[in-house]
């Protein structure tokens, strides 16, 4: 009888660490799911942003067009460099400094908006698009590994359902904190005298402080979520993963920059 019972209980004892392994991928996939979100969020915010920035600095079209520019470049320049730091630090350590970088990002735009700098907003564009390149690389392939290979598709499916969420709600929301106070007419900036312009130029811009500073706080406090290591990052997934989204994300860069242009052109 001691025989029986003795593979009895080391296979129930086997099929609790298994169990919980598996429900350890439920943490983690959650926190990645909320950075797809975060995002496309902010990825869409720019929309809102544009106009903003149109009204304050009386831009051309020229300039218009380099406000989307300098963000959607950063897919284009970072993506190479990221993946080459997914291959040397990992998934996590990964995410973690694409957080970070966002966070400087976001909070650039604060003293942008204090001097009324259109530069410096472009700056704070395109450290702030650094930081949400770095988490596209680490974050994809990584959803890839949270969990069955065979359900992999599935999972990516539910992560870019979050995202487009992002980019659905990010226009009413910028716009509500943004955008709610009508600007004044090209023909009234131009008639203002300097000291009155640059009045009115700061009064503007201050209304991007307020949402930008949340969104600083929001990726600063994911890191001390920790995700927890139940993932095992091996190097060779790392590095093929790495490089097809590095890839991607240059070739989403040349889609995403067409798609922009054509609709400043044609809308």
């Amino acid at each position: 009888m001691a025989t029986r019972e003795a593979p009895t209980s080391s296979s129930a004892a086997q099929s609790v660490p298994a169990a919980t392994a598996t429900q350890n991928y439920t943490r983690p996939l959650a926190i990645v799911t909320t950075l797809f979100f975060m995002w496309g969020f902010l990825t869409c915010l720019n929309d809102i942003l544009v106009p903003h920035l149109k009204a304050i600095f009386d831009l051309n079209f020229a300039q218009v067009m380099l406000v989307q520019f300098a963000f959607f470049s950063a897919y284009f320049l970072f993506s190479v460099p990221w993946s080459k730091i997914v291959n040397r630090i990992g998934y996590q350590r990964t995410m973690v400094a694409g957080l970070l970088t966002m966070a400087v990002g976001a909070l650039l735009f604060v003293p942008a908006a204090s001097v009324v700098s259109y530069p410096l907003f472009l700056t704070a564009l395109l450290v702030l698009a650094a930081g949400i390149t770095g988490l596209q690389v680490s974050a994809n392939p990584y959803v890839d590994l949270l969990g069955k290979p065979e359900t992999a598709s599935s999972r990516l499916d539910l992560t870019q359902a979050f995202n487009s969420l992002g980019t659905t709600i990010a226009p009413k929301i910028g716009g509500l904190l943004i955008l709610s106070a009508a600007p004044l007419a090209v023909e009234q900036i131009r008639q203002l005298a300097p000291q009155a312009l640059h009045a009115y130029r700061v009064q503007e811009a201050a209304s991007v402080k307020m949402p930008y500073t949340v969104i600083s706080a929001a990726p600063s406090s994911f890191p001390r979520l920790r995700l927890r290591r139940t993932v095992p990052e091996r190097r060779s997934q790392i590095r093929s993963g790495s490089i097809a989204i590095s890839s991607w994300a240059r070739l989403e860069f040349l889609r995403m920059w067409a798609q922009r242009f054509r609709s400043e052109v044609f809308w």
